[in-house]
């Protein structure tokens, strides 16, 4: 169980770098960092309608950023849950 969890994290982060990328290539009003990556958008990998395509696949990585901070931390509190059933709460100490 715990193997799964840790292989979630991790990619978990996988997506949070993927869409760090994807929104720092998209061009900006002042041209950006796509600019670094080929020049103008005649010149782009999917042709002129680059813009749509990366607003489009960076709405859907949002979207499955979201679902995953969720599921992560419904998960997280469920174990956490499991472990306190396990054992006892732990005893307050007395001072005296």
């Amino acid at each position: 169980m715990t193997f799964f969890y840790f292989l979630s994290i991790g990619l978990f982060l996988l997506l949070c770098a993927i869409l760090c990328f994807v929104i720092l290539i998209q061009e900006s009003k002042s041209s950006g960092l796509g600019a670094s990556f080929g020049g103008e958008a005649s010149d782009s990998l999917f042709g002129t309608s680059t813009a749509d395509v990366l607003k489009t696949f960076t709405g859907w990585l949002a979207i499955a950023f979201f679902a995953a901070c969720i599921l992560l931390s419904l998960w997280t509190a469920s174990m956490a849950r499991s472990q306190n059933s396990n054992g006892a709460f732990p005893q307050m100490e007395r001072t005296e």
